[in-house]
């Protein structure tokens, strides 16, 4: 049974029994204690934790995961993976332990020919937490599994919470025996490898308290209301319903290691080595497709790192197993056709997957051919020292900055006869990984600093937002923290979090900067907001400082936008949906929503886009925009399903959560998005629209900055004003500008060309001197010296090898030239083949010369170059390598 087919089966199962069938979230994850979804229960972590009311009892998903904690152990293992599918069946205050259990083994048991997925009961064993008597009963009695394939496991086996304080519960697994081929019987307590747990079924029914560690927190009471989360791991089904060893062999990896073998020559199973790049390869390549697919661009923090990281890591292990490069194109297309079954997007999405892909392996062998160099110049510096070891901080300086592979350091520093201190790359690795961890965990005791806006949601209800219609209005203070920490009341002066029962402040999001503006209290107290935010969904808080008198909860309270600011905001917003329609009619829907800022009277819009956008293009898409400003569209909002949105095209916004019901904001018959911010009336309120320019933000991903109203037309005014200035210049009409200031150009970059070629000729000239006037160190020709400052490095290069090549008769000859150019001392020193025979290198006496200077060089056995930032310090630095030689030739 494919992966796909058993997706399909899975929510048609539910979805036939009550479920609401939701489809995945995005890998980006909604939440932010995660960089990634990291569970299949993540985008409904909201309603476990009480946040938000489910706006079902029941629901059922297919969820994209992806984890990266052993991305190392990727392919060392056949366990290890990093993208995977979990399956999730949620009840919420609906049915317990006995529903879940009879659903969960009515679809496994269920025949093939009868929708269910045809598992032998025989083959079924089940572990419970081992005070769960409810659940063993249920098992037992109601289903009719034999007692002797029940086991009871501890806490850390089949006990479940989120790491914070909140509900938890104990576990029940269902396992498969895969048959004695895989070890010995005795059930999941004996072996794991034969006995493969697929399915978890979580009971959450209690609350804990705080506490560290899976089984180190005491358990607070039972929940008021008992829910259900299950997953069960639709690559380890896959490998049970398809008989195969492990998850590295089901279709979706399969046909990925089958093009990398075609790739390479190098077939699966034949050698262990090649086996680990193989799954390397097919695993990284999956979750990169997938990770682009959700939106996620090459980069060196963050969730960007995440797919630059496995993107290189695969990258790499092609180019171990021989593959000529590039191949990135190849296997990205077997990944899109099989994953494409299960979601059809990546499909529609494929231009911009693969341009992002392929962007990214060129720029990383562009970086393996630095990396190169890099470690040239370390190898060079470890054998001057003496020694036959690569420090280990060096090779995490190639990883860290460089993004090249330690396997790579490894091979190359072995090719140069050193090794690697691997043990003090491992303890920098090991310091970095703690530093993200604590970061990670800092970032996940954040649950504690929500409790507050908790307690306001479940007192008082989601904030009503009224300013869709209205810029003030009367409401209530329903909460308030002062510094951070509740309060009943703030003096003047304090930093205030302001919480309203009802607001016409809009709180960001949507790429839509909040409101600021006033709340005035019937007391005569007024509190400057700044902010406004929504910690929780549905809880608009506001930010500020108390300007005047006592805030108190429960006061009564006016609240006041700065309507200036907004109206600035609400033209910015319409202009970049103008501006995201007109770019898709201009390049096609590649040109999808990536980000966006919308400001007072400017915006960024960042979309995908595989090259630059051209001027003329651009000045195409400026001119739409205005055009569609002078029709004077009236802009509309409407409430709706989201299905009826689909049907009737609306565009989704990046990065935004959407429920059953959405707002689609339409602009006449020109644009139609899903929006839940504030908007002009009519285009013709923007007044005009500039787009200031493009430019990149990373593999496949551009970016417009625009100005709007009477920001745009102050913008064109300054521009008016340079242009007329420019014109008194050159003596010519406006649109003259271009070609007058072009001939100018022209001419002035010939005199420099003119002025290099003299200053060439004239350092040139004193070659001949300064060869002949090449002094004797024991048989070696030895010259050395400063030429006038000014000199740059190209022309002292010149000059050194012009000299060297002026000794003739076969002598050792060594020169060393010295220049001071923008105030920073500059040298090149060159040895011919006799003086290296004789033990004079070049590299070694310029990291001399350089140190002297302050600073740092190299270069190669003939020729190396360097400097430094000490001026005063050339003297010496002539002297210090005339030293070096003498020792150098004497030894000889």
């Amino acid at each position: 049974m494919e992966s796909a087919e058993i997706r399909r089966r899975w929510l048609r199962f539910f979805g036939e029994r009550g479920h609401t069938v939701v489809p995945s979230a995005s890998l980006i994850a909604d939440d932010p204690t995660l960089l990634l979804v990291n569970a299949g229960m993540v985008p409904f972590k909201p309603y476990f934790l009480g946040e938000v009311k489910p706006p079902y009892l029941r629901a059922t998903s297919v969820q994209k995961c992806l984890r990266t904690p052993d991305i190392e152990e990727v392919g060392k293992t056949t366990r290890h993976g990093t993208f995977f599918q979990m399956c999730g069946n949620f009840s919420f205050g609906d049915y317990f332990k006995e529903g879940a259990i009879k659903l969960a083994w009515e679809l496994l048991t269920t025949p093939v020919a009868e929708g269910g997925y045809g598992l032998e009961p025989e083959k079924l064993w089940i572990t419970v937490y081992k005070d769960d008597d409810e659940a063993e009963q249920i098992w037992r009695d109601v289903i009719g599994v034999p007692a002797e394939r029940i086991q009871r496991l501890g806490m850390k086996e089949n006990f479940w919470s989120m790491g914070v304080p909140g509900p938890c519960g104990p576990c029940s697994e269902i396992h498969y025996d895969r048959g004695p081929e895989f070890g010995e019987e005795g059930g999941p307590a004996v072996n794991d490898e034969r006995y493969v747990e697929f399915w978890n079924l979580v009971f959450m029914q209690y609350e804990r308290g705080e506490g560290s560690g899976k089984e180190d927190f005491p358990i607070l009471g039972e929940l008021p209301s008992k829910n259900i989360d299950t997953g069960l791991g639709l690559e380890r089904l896959a490998m049970i319903l398809q008989g195969v060893q492990n998850m590295y062999e089901t279709d979706t990896l399969r046909v990925v290691m089958d093009k990398a073998t075609e790739l390479t020559g190098v077939r699966y199973g034949a050698d262990h080595a090649s086996d680990v790049s193989l799954r390397v390869v097919a695993d990284h390549l999956r979750t990169s497709v997938m990770l682009i697919g959700d939106g996620v661009t090459p980069g060196n923090e963050g969730r960007g790192y995440v797919l630059r990281r496995i993107m290189r890591r695969a990258i790499r292990n092609m180019r171990m197993l021989g593959a000529p490069q590039p191949v990135v194109g190849d296997l990205v297309d077997v990944v899109l056709k099989t994953m494409g079954k299960q979601y059809p997007e990546l499909i529609e999405d494929r231009k911009r997957i693969e341009t992002v892909a392929l962007g990214e392996e060129a720029a990383f062998l562009k970086t393996l051919k630095t990396g190169t160099n890099i470690l040239d110049t370390a190898v060079t510096d470890t054998k001057a020292a003496g020694s036959t070891v690569l420090p280990g901080d060096k090779a995490f300086l190639l990883h860290d900055t460089w993004g090249f592979p330690i396997d790579l350091t490894l091979e190359m520093a072995a090719e140069q006869g050193l090794s690697v201190d691997e043990a003090g790359f491992r303890r920098l690795m090991k310091e970095q990984r703690e530093r993200a961890k604590a970061d990670a965990k800092a970032k996940k005791q954040g649950h504690a600093d929500l409790s507050a806006y908790r307690e306001v949601a479940d007192t008082s209800g989601a904030t009503v937002f009224t300013g869709y219609t209205d810029t003030s209005g009367e409401s209530r203070v329903v909460g308030l923290l002062v510094d951070g920490v509740p309060s009943p009341a703030a003096q003047e002066g304090d930093e205030v979090e302001v919480v309203l029962d009802r607001t016409p402040f809009y709180a960001e999001g949507g790429g839509q900067q909040a409101d600021q503006g006033r709340i005035k209290l019937d007391t005569g107290a007024v509190v400057e907001v700044r902010d406004v935010q929504q910690p929780v969904p549905g809880v608009s808080v506001h930010k500020g400082v108390v300007q005047v008198g006592e805030v108190t909860v429960g006061a009564s309270a006016y609240a006041v936008i700065d309507v200036t600011r907004r109206r600035a905001i609400a033209r910015a917003h319409s202009a970049t949906h103008l501006t995201h329609q007109a770019l898709r009619d201009a390049l096609g829907p590649t040109a999808a929503q990536a980000g966006s800022e919308n400001a007072p009277g400017r915006f960024r819009f960042d979309f995908g886009s595989p090259t630059a956008v051209p001027g003329t293009v651009l000045n195409d898409v400026e001119q739409t925009i205005n055009e569609v400003l002078a029709r004077e569209l009236d802009v509309t909002a409407e409430v709706m399903s989201m299905t009826e949105a689909k049907k009737r095209g609306a565009i989704a916004e990046f990065g935004e959560k959407y429920g059953e019901q959405v707002r689609v904001v339409t602009i006449g018959d020109f644009s139609k998005e899903l929006c839940g911010g504030t908007h002009v009336h009519n285009t013709a309120q923007l007044g005009l629209v500039k787009l200031l320019g493009e430019s990149s933000i990373g593999s496949g991903v551009r970016r417009v900055e625009a100005l709007v109203g009477v920001d745009a037309y102050s913008f064109l005014a300054r521009e008016a004003t340079v242009v007329s200035q420019l014109t008194d210049l050159v003596k010519g009409r406006p649109e003259e500008l271009p070609e007058k200031i072009s001939g100018m150009l022209t001419r002035l970059r010939e005199a420099e060309k003119e002025i290099e070629k003299f200053r060439a000729e004239k350092v040139l000239q004193a070659a001949a001197g300064l060869a002949e006037g090449a002094r004797d160190v024991r048989g070696v020709a030895v010259v050395t010296g400063r030429v006038p400052d000014g000199t740059g490095a190209d022309d002292l290069r010149k000059l050194v090898l012009d000299v060297r090549g002026r000794i003739r008769g076969g002598r050792p000859a060594v020169v060393a030239l010295f220049s001071v150019a923008n105030g920073r001392p500059l040298t090149v020193i060159a040895t011919n083949e006799a003086a290296r025979e004789r033990g004079i290198k070049a590299g070694e006496l310029v990291r001399t010369a350089a140190k002297t200077l302050g600073g740092g060089g190299g270069g190669k056995d003939d020729v190396a170059q360097g400097g430094g930032q000490n001026p005063a310090a050339v003297d010496e630095a002539v002297a210090a390598v005339d030293r070096l030689v003498a020792s150098a030739a004497e030894k000889a």
